[in-house]
Order: structure tokens, then C-alpha cells, then sequence
């Protein structure tokens, strides 16, 4: 496996980059700092090879940004409702990072951390790290760990483990955003895209915080279920996408978390690349880069909104508030455990 540097975090610690290769030699980038997904390389229909995730080249710009490109993010992907929850009748209160509301579980998100590599092959990574009770205010201290594995079937498999000494919240997501015209290539609008979900979480406003409901997405600018352009639809008067700037919407795959499914797939006709997204969480969350705003990533590449879409797996945003919502809360001493894999081919 090839290690090189990347650069110093903002507490003076040096970080790393790790290239995982499968049998086809494609090649994946993954970061200790966050337990970031860097870059994924994959050849084009013409066989020029694509990097179809956005990001940066060193940590320190990762540390810089708000826009969790390729995060590993938790405890909590997502937002809980005015920053406080209880668990066993005790009310926790944890920082409030977006108005009065918890986002991907604060400024001291696993997205900021510098992880241990535990054990390393030339196709698959683990890193670890001890999340503190007192780095975000969830109950108990959680050990967890993030696994990256390049399949020989051209998949990113992420597996993620947690155990926790008090019973506590596990939620965890990559936050990574995807462009299969390539990482600089500019808006995914054109590029194509099927979510397998009859039923999605309405917000009850611009603070994205779901309704509790489970809406059905046919006959809205919501449905997914055939692939269709992600702009077709995205600018419709439809208040929901009012709310959000676009699509930032959990879809409902299931009621329970635990079964393998594919959940999406896309499609961008320039490059011939296909993605088939499969998980065993019960939601996902389609963001499509609302407000990436104006950046600068990987070799100068020029990012703008709406440059890269988000398939963040998940439990359903607010899980732990809504007691009609699949339960994101772990009993201690219990070992948590999720995978999703973003499969990469020619169509």
C-alpha cells in the first residue's frame, strides 16, 4: 500500500494518505485524518481515468471547509432537533452547530479527528478511534471503527463497527459527494439517478428538522423511483424543495436497519460511468449540493453549487427524538455494526 503525506491538522499532528488498489487497479484514496474517502479513480468509457469525489489535497483544507467532502461523520449523521435528546428517561444536551440544531454531531465531529490505522492489505483499511464522552456530550465512551475495502468488483465497501461503555447514539455516514463526470467537471444536474424508495421525510422547514411523517414521492418532484436528470426536477414549485435549495431529503428504504439492499443508482452519459449504491441502513439521504458555494479543490479544480450529489446512508434524521422512527440508540456494551458499497462500472 502507498503512504505519502497529507499534510499537518490544526493541532500540529501529521496526517496521511493511503491508496487502496483491487485486482483491476483501480484505486482508492482514504485519509487518517476523519477517516476521509479522498478520491475515487475510476476509468471512463474511453478508459481516461475519472476521480468521482470531490475533495481536497491536504488536511488542512479539509479542516477549513464546511462541506464534509468524504467525511466519515458521527456519532450522529444528520440533525437532532434543538441539540438535546433523552435516553433512559436522562436529557442530554449537545452543541448547536446550525441555528438551535445539532448537524453531523458538532464541531467535534469524527470528520476533525485523527484516527489509528489498526490493520492494513493493499485493497482494505481499518481506522479506529476513541470518541470521549466529553468530545460531543453523547452518553458513554464509544470505540469505533471505520473500514474501506476496494472490492474486485470495482465497489468502496464501508463497514463501520461501534461499542459503547453507556448506551448511547450510533448514526454513522460517509458524507462523501459524487460527480461521475469526474470531481471538476461542474454541475451533476445532467447526470442520472434512481433511489429504489416509495416514501420520503418531509421537513417541516428551511431548518430541515422531518415532520415525522412518511410521505409518499408519487406525483412529486420527489420521486426517484425511475432514474431521471437530478435538475429535472429540482427547481419545481414544490415547497418541500423550497425549504432546502434543492434536494436535502432522507428517503425511507425501510423500517428497519439490518438488510442488504441496493438502494440507487446513477448515471453520467459523458463518461459512460455507472454507480450502484447498496446499504443494509434503512434511509438515505439525497443532498445534491445545494450550497457548496464557491471552492477550490483537488489540483485547482473549480467547485460551485450543485457540483456533486450525496448518498448518505443513515437512520432517518432526528431518529432519536421521534419515537415513530427506527431507533438510532445502542445499549452498552452492544456492538453496532453497518455497511454500505458504491460499486463503480461502465454502462
Amino acid at each position: 500500500m502507498e503512504i505519502v503525506s497529507f499534510g499537518k491538522n490544526s493541532r500540529g499532528e501529521e496526517t496521511s494518505l493511503y491508496q487502496l488498489e483491487n485486482r483491476n487497479h483501480m484505486v482508492a484514496k482514504v485519509s487518517d485524518h476523519g477517516a476521509t474517502l479522498v478520491s475515487v479513480l475510476v476509468p471512463d468509457k474511453e478508459g481516461n481515468v475519472k476521480d468521482v469525489v470531490l475533495g481536497y489535497d491536504n488536511a488542512s483544507d479539509y479542516e477549513a471547509s464546511t462541506c464534509y467532502f468524504g467525511a466519515t461523520v458521527g456519532r450522529n449523521g444528520n440533525r437532532i432537533e434543538h441539540a438535546q435528546f433523552k435516553i433512559d428517561g436522562k436529557s442530554y444536551k449537545i452543541a448547536a452547530n446550525q441555528g438551535e440544531n445539532n448537524l453531523h454531531s458538532g464541531p467535534n465531529g469524527f470528520e476533525r479527528a485523527l484516527w489509528k490505522v489498526k490493520s492494513q492489505t493493499k485493497n482494505c483499511i481499518t481506522f479506529s478511534h476513541l470518541s470521549l464522552e466529553e468530545e460531543q456530550g453523547f452518553p458513554g465512551n464509544l470505540e469505533v471503527e471505520v473500514t474501506y475495502t476496494l472490492t474486485d468488483d470495482n465497489a468502496v465497501e464501508i463497514f463501520y463497527k461501534g461499542k459503547a461503555d453507556k448506551t448511547t447514539v450510533m448514526n454513522f455516514t460517509n458524507h462523501s459527494y459524487f460527480n461521475l463526470g469526474g470531481h471538476g467537471s461542474g454541475s451533476v444536474a445532467g447526470q442520472e439517478l434512481q433511489i429504489l424508495a416509495d416514501g420520503y421525510n418531509p421537513v417541516k422547514d428551511s431548518k430541515s428538522i422531518p415532520t415525522g411523517e412518511v410521505a409518499p414521492v408519487e406525483g412529486t418532484p420527489m420521486d426517484f423511483r425511475e432514474m431521471k436528470p437530478i435538475g429535472r426536477d429540482i427547481e419545481a414549485e414544490f415547497e418541500q424543495l423550497k425549504f432546502t435549495g434543492g434536494y436535502d431529503h432522507n428517503y425511507v428504504l425501510s423500517d428497519k436497519a439490518g438488510e442488504m439492499k441496493v438502494m440507487a443508482r446513477a448515471y453520467c452519459k459523458e463518461t459512460g460511468i455507472a454507480l450502484e449504491a447498496s446499504t443494509d441502513c434503512c434511509g438515505v439521504q439525497l443532498y445534491a449540493g445545494n450550497f457548496i458555494g464557491s471552492q477550490t479543490g483537488k489540483a485547482g479544480a473549480s467547485y460551485c453549487d450543485r457540483c456533486g450529489f450525496c448518498l448518505e446512508t443513515q437512520f432517518y434524521p432526528n431518529a432519536v427524538n421521534q419515537e415513530n422512527f427506527p431507533s438510532p440508540v445502542v445499549k452498552a456494551g452492544e456492538t453496532f455494526t453497518t455497511k454500505t458499497s458504491y460499486r463503480f462500472y461502465i454502462k
